[in-house]
């Protein structure tokens, strides 16, 4: 409290007892112990309205007892089974919780990954992938202010993610990695890794490449085989030594018939070897008929270009060409989809054919597009034109409903730049982007498509989006959100499909160790997105000819349905919608590949090098009590003394309200019995 509030204090005491004496010392009536009675009440009265008036503040501080965190991170996957390792998890998350010292020093909590970060409930040992990787990035985000020494239960197989020994280098609390398994090196051989293309072409071949490993000392002599069925369609011999532990066998296989073709790579295994699982893996191949090819017309050069590029192609099923506006001429009728970019008056005769050949295409503007020509060479939509340029950031439109479009994050993307001026479409349109400058939407469509007689059309109103797909990678570490953003409109325009009330998007073949998800979008008579529908799909295994029905679940403008629970086999599947006479059916395979049954024994040396890295130590798992010991005994992990301070006004305080409303209930009662009112 300041000197000054201290001398304000003092004069209200001051006057507050000099009215009091005045008004029942020197002008009162009454007489006796009354006048002091009225005299000390008149002046607390007095007194306590000053102070609210004044209103000092009153520093307060208290003091709390921080323990450090222990947070447990546990690998929830199917290699903790796989390698014989859930008893030992249990045995040790039992030591913890049971060790009463090492609760009374730290603030255990627990937490399970395995695709995913998550708060422990339940072990299940049943994850398909291991992302060691995100969750220490995960609790180093978590705990990055604290003082937190971290438990990480694994066997250091990783399947998914950033290399977990790369990412702990700037975590900030040390790692103590228990071990789940020996380190034992087994003789082993196994298929590391095989690479193929999703699609080929009919009457090609397409490239396979395979990475062997072989664990073991002496020379050894195997097969690898591929078949399709009971054909072998490729065979070679392969050898490896103490010293050749490696190979990459490159090869191609023929594309010969349409449709999904499943096949069978193995390396012969050893006599004594132990995991066989990992000798073999199933791939699969789509075969199909001819590519969705797509042309780019452009005048000039852009680094759009090459983001379109790499987005189309992205698909293998897709093509794409480039070619200058008099080159296109004499092609435009082998591509299915026409992309115009940044259009003047070169492109007039392309534009003449194009209407000629009712070609669907794709138009972008930038600050290069000849507005005053394009205006005029097609009637779908008008643009003011000026000579002033805007930059514009993009809005989804949640409601768009001609395919789903998934938001991949538009309203954090850089801004495009485009030319000031009000954008006019003329023709039955849907808006999937609209317009915003600094965050207000300024009436015009960023991207809009239209369909007129079964030709489909897009103009995309903004240049510089090869920024978007650079951030997109940023953001996520892949390109795949954007890719996926730009092959689905691509797939729109590029089909001349009529289109249904229901649409249902799904892959024909997928992994077992990947997502496998399936949506659709319902419209209603008016061709508008329906979210009030209930979509349920029936899932026929073709083998065993079990069905199962799972309901389908709204996600913003499509419904989706997660297959994962599916074993491995061949599906038959119908999209219905509750209460109406509309379905869609089609086909899927599963292909078995547990990746987690690929391990013979943990990564030790790995998770020794992470904790001597982040000055930690690692331990087996039936080394609990030494790691008990060890954090119990550490002097860095001591619980922190906090004081947190407080300025609480005097006018907050209630109780000072009621003793003024009681001095002065006090005086009006005496008075009253008194016969003085």
């Amino acid at each position: 409290m300041s000197t000054e509030t201290i001398l304000y204090i003092i004069l209200a005491g001051v006057v507050s007892i000099a009215l009091a004496v005045f008004m029942y010392g020197y002008r009162s009536k009454q007489t006796g112990s009354l006048r002091w009675v009225f005299g000390i009440l008149r002046f607390i009265t007095l007194f306590l309205i000053l102070l609210l008036i004044i209103n000092p503040k009153f520093k307060s501080e208290t003091y709390t007892i921080e323990k450090p965190k222990l947070p447990v991170l546990i690998d929830n996957s199917a290699s903790i089974g796989e390698l014989g390792q859930t008893k030992n998890v249990s045995a040790f998350l039992q030591k913890l919780k049971e060790n009463n010292e090492l609760n009374d020093k730290f603030d255990v909590s627990y937490y399970s990954f395995g695709n995913d970060f998550r708060e422990s409930d339940s072990l299940s040992f049943d994850e398909k992938n291991t992302n060691i990787s995100k969750a220490l990035t995960s609790a180093n985000e978590l705990f990055k202010n604290q003082t937190a020494p971290t438990i990480v239960i694994t066997d250091g197989n990783q399947t998914l993610g950033n290399d977990y020994e790369f990412s702990s280098a700037t975590f900030k609390n040390p790692i103590y990695p228990v071990i789940l398994g020996d380190s034992i090196q087994y003789t082993d051989l196994k298929i590391e890794q095989l690479n193929t293309n999703r699609y080929a072409f009919l009457k090609n071949q397409f490239p396979v490449e395979v990475i062997l490993n072989y664990s073991g000392t002496e020379p050894v002599n195997s097969e690898f085989v591929v078949t399709q069925g009971a054909a072998t369609v490729y065979r070679t011999n392969v050898s490896f030594s103490e010293n050749e532990t490696s190979k990459t066998l490159n090869f191609t296989l023929n594309a010969s018939s349409v449709g999904l073709q499943k096949y069978s790579a193995q390396i012969l295994p050893l006599a004594d070897e132990k995991n066989k699982t990992n000798n073999s893996k199933q791939f699969a191949v789509e075969v199909i008929d001819q590519a969705t090819n797509v042309l780019v017309v452009s005048k000039i050069t852009h680094p759009d270009l090459g983001a379109l590029k790499k987005a189309i192609t992205s698909n293998e099923r897709r093509t794409v060409a480039f070619k200058k506006p008099a080159e296109a001429m004499s092609v435009l009728n082998d591509f299915q989809l026409v992309i115009l970019y940044q259009p003047d008056r070169s492109f007039a005769s392309v534009f003449a054919e194009i209407e000629k050949l009712n070609k669907n295409t794709w138009i972008i503007s930038g600050l290069q597009t000849d507005w005053y020509f394009l205006n005029g060479a097609q009637d779908n939509f008008n643009k003011e034109t000026s000579n002033a340029s805007e930059d514009v950031q993009a809005k989804l439109n949640s409601n768009y409903g001609t395919f789903a479009v998934e938001d991949i994050g538009f309203d954090d993307f850089p801004p495009l730049h485009t030319e000031f001026g009000a954008l006019t479409i003329s023709v039955p349109n849907e808006a999937m982007l609209a317009q915003t400058v600094s965050g207000i939407d300024n009436g015009n469509p960023m991207l809009a498509t239209m369909e007129i007689n079964g030709k489909r059309d897009a103009i995309w109103e903004g240049e510089g989006f090869w920024r978007w797909r650079a951030r997109s990678f940023l953001e996520t570490e892949s390109f795949q959100s954007f890719d996926d953003f730009i092959g689905n409109l691509v797939q729109y325009l590029a089909s001349n499909k009529r289109r249904s009330r229901l649409e249902v998007s799904s892959e024909t073949f997928y992994y077992n160790n990947n997502p496998i998800k399936i949506s659709a979008q319902y419209f209603d008579k008016n061709y508008v997105f329906d979210n009030r529908a209930s979509l349920n799909i029936s899932v026929k295994n073709t083998e065993t000819e079990k069905q199962t029905v799972f309901p389908m679940l709204l996600r913003n403008n499509y419904y989706e349905v997660d297959l994962n629970s599916l074993p491995a086999g061949e599906y038959n599947y119908t999209v219905s919608v509750a209460n109406e006479a509309i379905s869609s059916s089609g086909n899927f395979t599963i292909l078995d590949f547990n990746v987690e049954q690929q391990f013979l024994n943990a990564d030790v040396p790995k998770l020794r090098r992470v904790a001597q890295n982040t000055n930690g130590k690692a331990f087996f798992a039936t080394q609990g009590d030494l790691l008990i010991n060890a954090l119990v005994d550490n002097t860095n992990f001591q619980n922190i003394e906090k004081s947190e301070q407080k300025v609480v006004p005097l006018v907050d305080w209630k109780y000072l309200l009621a003793l003024i409303v009681l001095a002065l209930a006090a005086e009006w009662f005496i008075r009253k019995y008194n016969g003085l009112i």
